[in-house]
């Protein structure tokens, strides 16, 4: 498992942490089941405190994307795909708020917005 710290990022460092592990995730570089690194191990390997890490861990327990087992650790939990749809759209939502602020800024139009994301669904190597 993969995770860049950027200490010069306005996300705060538990929430790098849970993004970089909910895309693994997602993505599938991390398979359900998988045991991720202890709060301590990975804290230690990161640089951070243990608290942060926890703090990142008991958020992804709670949107579902890791489960807790009491004296064993943090496991990849079975994909929902409901909360994989949900983070996907959440990361969709991102992604058009910056193309609304690049579109505005640059006196691009609605509809010519739509006629470039249609163009894009047309497209098959997309």
């Amino acid at each position: 498992m993969e995770i860049i710290i950027r200490n010069s990022s306005d996300e705060p460092i538990y929430e790098q942490i849970g993004r970089q592990i909910r895309e693994q995730i997602i993505s599938g570089r991390l398979a359900p089941g998988t045991q991720l690194p202890s709060i301590r191990i990975l804290a230690k390997d990161l640089r951070i405190s243990v608290i942060t890490t926890k703090r990142a861990y008991d958020e992804l327990a709670a949107a579902g994307f890791v489960d807790n087992v009491p004296g064993k650790g943090f496991f990849v939990a079975e994909k929902d795909m409901k909360v994989v749809r949900e983070a996907k759209l959440r990361e969709m939502e991102e992604h058009m708020t910056a193309v609304v602020r690049i579109c505005r800024s640059c006196g691009v139009s609605e509809a010519e917005a739509a006629a470039l994301l249609q163009q894009f669904f047309e497209e098959e190597d997309v």
